[in-house]
């Protein structure tokens, strides 16, 4: 288990991106969050197994369909197992 925080760079406010992340998410199976933030980055913690975070981390680059990601950055953290699902977090 694994856990990785992204801030995605690009066009990817007032495009759907958070929406199209969650799904994405619960299609994955993995756990966390995802927000704007106000300096146009989208910031999303995931945890779950190593393989379906990987593939979160590689759906990040395709980002919504309307979205135009330009930057990916992934920093790991320990895992902590302390979400039950995934949800779009207020913005910060």
């Amino acid at each position: 288990m694994v856990r990785k925080r992204v801030y995605i760079s690009g066009k990817v406010q007032g495009v759907y991106f958070r929406v199209y992340t969650r799904d994405a998410a619960v299609k994955f199976g993995v756990t966390g969050w995802v927000r704007n933030l106000k300096d146009g980055r989208v910031e999303a913690v995931f945890e779950g197994e190593n393989g379906a975070v990987e593939q979160m981390l590689r759906w990040c680059w395709e980002g919504s369909p309307s979205s135009r990601v330009e930057k990916v950055e992934v920093f790991d953290e320990p895992y902590r197992g302390e979400f039950q699902n995934f949800t779009i977090a207020p913005t910060v």
